[in-house]
């Protein structure tokens, strides 16, 4: 029976040679486990299926948080994983070598794929950034400066850093979080008027008709040529006396 498959397969060949691959796929398969295929009639094509996901699978992925993600941080489930310690603490991602990379990844999921140690937002469904999450967001914030940790601090990934600092700033015009101005003493010298440089103007002369304001801009005498160069650029917007003299 092997005989005349491998006769059949070359005359094929000959004919058409893509026939040739699932004859010769079928052979490879065939010796490797003789009990799992028929002796004979071998596939035409071979299809790789994914497995369709389960309806439990796609409940997994999302979270019964997502429309109140606050109460996440209330729940009994998040006290027994962080007790009362914030997201990122104890937090470190795995690297080569003694010394940690300076910068964080750029994303800890890629389509559908995860890394092995994604940062602390991304491994946890159940952590959703949003400017309604108040609580959350103050763990990324220092409660001295008012500004937000940097993420080489909190091993949170550049993409869920950006969305995070969005999300403080919305919080904010929202009036959800605090603003920290910065106190200023203003001192009183800083607005009165006995400096001689914010001090008061003087009054102005009594002018007559014909005087200037400063004295010495009458004893003044203008080069001829620089007038006579003046008037002939702007010669068609001067009047007719002007352009005589």
């Amino acid at each position: 029976m092997a005989a005349s498959l491998q006769n059949v397969a070359k005359v094929l060949c000959r004919a058409s040679p893509w026939i040739l691959h699932p004859v010769r796929q079928y052979q490879w398969i065939s010796a490797r486990t003789p009990s799992l295929l028929p002796p004979c009639a071998p596939p035409s094509r071979w299809y790789c299926v994914d497995e369709s996901p389960k309806e439990g699978d796609t409940a997994k992925n999302v979270s019964r948080y997502v429309d109140k993600p606050w109460d996440y941080l209330e729940s009994e489930e998040y006290i027994e994983k962080y007790g009362t310690n914030p997201v990122w603490a104890g937090y470190r991602r795995n690297h080569k070598g003694s010394i940690p990379p300076q910068k964080t990844r750029k994303t800890c999921i890629r389509g559908n794929k995860t890394c092995g140690n994604p940062c602390p937002i991304c491994r946890d469904p159940n952590v959703i950034i949003s400017p309604q999450n108040v609580k959350l967001l103050q763990q990324f914030i220092c409660p001295h400066s008012g500004i937000p940790y940097d993420h080489t601090r909190t091993g949170v990934c550049m993409k869920q850093q950006k969305i995070l600092n969005q999300a403080i700033n919305t919080a904010r015009d929202q009036g959800l979080l605090p603003f920290q101005i910065p106190y200023v003493d203003f001192e009183e010298e800083d607005y009165s008027n006995s400096h001689d440089a914010v001090g008061c103007t003087t009054p102005s002369p009594s002018l007559v008709s014909g005087d200037t304001w400063y004295k010495w801009y009458a004893h003044i005498t203008p080069d001829e040529k620089e007038v006579a160069k003046v008037r002939k650029t702007y010669k068609a917007y001067l009047k007719q006396s002007m352009v005589l003299q």
